[in-house]
């Protein structure tokens, strides 16, 4: 089975100290090998707590590249860094995300992520920052000039623009400039269920507008009903409402404790399939990846 996961916290759930060679997970090799093709997007997530207060760290960011350099040194994944790597290599592929960008100083530090094999970035996480609010924030003032600029640069060095957390404003200001497409790797549909990580119509347009992805996650909190029903019921009203070419899956795992019922592992996703009919290929992995062609060198 092909998957194309947009968002599983992989490089900060191993810095905890998470064996994920060896140990049983959400996901984990063990589980990965058995769905066959599997695609993440694997999340650094650059913080440390600090008297019980997440810190923004670019040193985190090292730490965790690190980590997931060392899987591919052992043979165990190959790291998408350009298109031919998505058809090359180990059957497991992993594509590096940024998932925040407050560690960075200025827009050209992506230039350097590039060199560290980064692929993906989310510019915010639920703080605001230099670069753009978050769906947190009380004062939503949308993508600042240095977002502007790192819009720009994302787009001329191949990276993909993550929106996830992202508030709406700044959803709205990345869409109307950006020229490749993009995505909100983990969400769901607020219209089912009012939550504040959710999307929107007018957001979930902005990105469609885009020719971009929604990925939707399987966090119970999101979800209309947490349950694999729930779960199905936000693709299919997404599918039917927006059409079939811009649903993706983003499950968030090892980043969430409460997974919806009956979608616990990455195992569980061969479930959506049977449901989706002709529609759970473009789901589980074409339109995602569909994405990364478009914008990855």
């Amino acid at each position: 089975m092909k998957i194309v996961d947009l968002h599983e916290d992989i490089g900060y759930f191993s810095m905890l100290g998470n064996d994920l060679i060896n140990g049983s997970f959400q996901s984990d090799f063990n589980k990965l090998r058995k769905v066959g093709e599997p695609l993440i997007f694997s999340a650094i997530f650059p913080a440390i707590k600090n008297m019980n207060k997440l810190e923004m760290d670019f040193h985190c960011i090292l730490k965790q590249a690190k980590y997931l350099y060392k899987l591919e040194k052992e043979g165990l994944v190959k790291l998408v860094r350009k298109k031919s790597d998505l058809n090359e290599g180990n059957p497991i592929k992993f594509l590096i995300s940024l998932e925040g960008t407050d560690p960075l100083t200025d827009p050209s530090d992506i230039i350097m992520l590039k060199e560290m094999g980064i692929r993906a970035i989310g510019l915010t996480w639920n703080y605001s920052n230099k670069f753009s609010s978050s769906c947190m924030s009380r004062k939503d003032y949308g993508l600042t000039d240095e977002g502007e600029e790192l819009i720009r640069l994302a787009n001329e060095l191949g990276i993909i623009i993550d929106l996830a957390h992202a508030s709406k404003q700044t959803t709205i200001d990345v869409a109307n400039l950006s020229k490749k497409p993009v995505i909100v790797s983990h969400t769901a549909y607020r219209r089912l269920k009012n939550h504040r990580r959710n999307l929107d119509d007018d957001e979930i347009e902005a990105v469609i507008k885009t020719n971009g992805v929604v990925g939707i996650m399987v966090w119970d909190k999101v979800l209309p009903e947490a349950t694999l029903e729930g779960y199905l019921k936000v693709i299919n009203e997404l599918g039917e409402t927006y059409g079939w070419d811009y649903i993706s899956i983003g499950t968030d795992f090892l980043g969430i404790e409460s997974p919806a019922k009956g979608l616990e592992n990455i195992l569980s996703l061969g479930k959506i399939a049977e449901p989706l009919k002709e529609n759970a290929e473009k789901v589980l992995w074409k339109n995602a990846f569909r994405v990364i062609n478009q914008v990855i060198d």
